[in-house]
């Protein structure tokens, strides 16, 4: 899965646990994405592409070309 390069977000992992069933038998693994875009972004005068998420491209860390 990508990572953002800007802030190396990535997945996340734990256990999902459900509301019903909380005791032993309602747990599972769980495994959550984070929303990374592959983008156009402006580097050193030029135009690279760069996967980045999209809280640093609301953020305005990256400027998109």
């Amino acid at each position: 899965m990508a990572k953002c390069e800007i802030c190396d977000k990535g997945a996340l992992f734990g256990r999902q646990i459900s509301i019903t069933r909380s005791q032993v038998s309602g747990r599972a693994n769980k495994m959550w994405k984070s929303n990374v875009k592959t983008v156009r972004v402006k580097v050193n005068g030029g135009t690279q592409k760069m996967h980045v998420c999209t809280s640093c491209l609301r953020s305005g860390l990256v400027e998109r070309a």
